[in-house]
């Protein structure tokens, strides 16, 4: 007997913009092809509202990441890229860490990074960043929506997620966004 499939597929998209930060997820929760849940949440915000983060990947593995990644915030003060670097190096050296399956995407008012059990602790060159199933999606909407609209970085975050939303059928227009 095959165990379930796992939580599979979401959308989550990092915007800096026009000096502010955005971070906006979907609200699905897919188990194989069934839709299990519309209205998840799978962004927070850490160290006193002043970090963001948001996950794509199995659930439970994202958010002992989550914890963990908190713990690393508040070990190095707030200092987002530190606590990437180390949450990043921890996730591939521990044994148990680097079984988990998950994306995680990091923010502040300077700075994004998107960070995976491989060691990647990756920035983006124009301040963009997506993870999940309908991340292509949305991360080519959010860029064109940059050069090509006078929104701010919560407007581009929600509507390339909408555009995400209607390509991708692991994504919908439950969005939650947050922004810094």
């Amino acid at each position: 007997m095959r165990s379930p499939a796992p939580f599979h597929g979401t959308t989550i998209l990092a915007v800096r913009h026009r000096e502010q930060s955005a971070l906006a997820g979907d609200g699905q929760i897919s188990v194989g092809s069934t839709i299990v849940k519309h209205t998840a949440r799978k962004i927070r915000r850490l160290h006193g509202g002043e970090i963001l983060a948001g996950f794509a990947g199995a659930t439970a593995d994202a958010m002992a990441l989550f914890s963990k990644f908190e713990a690393k915030i508040e070990e190095h003060r707030g200092h987002l890229e530190r606590a990437a670097v180390e949450l990043s190096r921890d996730w591939r050296t521990d044994r148990v860490l680097r079984r988990l399956e998950a994306f995680l995407i990091v923010l502040d008012r300077e700075a994004a990074f998107l960070l995976s059990g491989a060691g990647d602790v990756i920035t983006p060159d124009d301040g963009i960043l997506a993870v999940g199933s309908g991340g292509p999606f949305a991360l080519g909407a959010a860029r064109a929506l940059v050069r090509h609209s006078g929104l701010d970085a919560a407007a581009i975050a929600v509507e390339a997620l909408k555009i995400a939303a209607g390509i991708c059928v692991y994504s919908n227009e439950n969005i939650v966004v947050e922004t810094l």
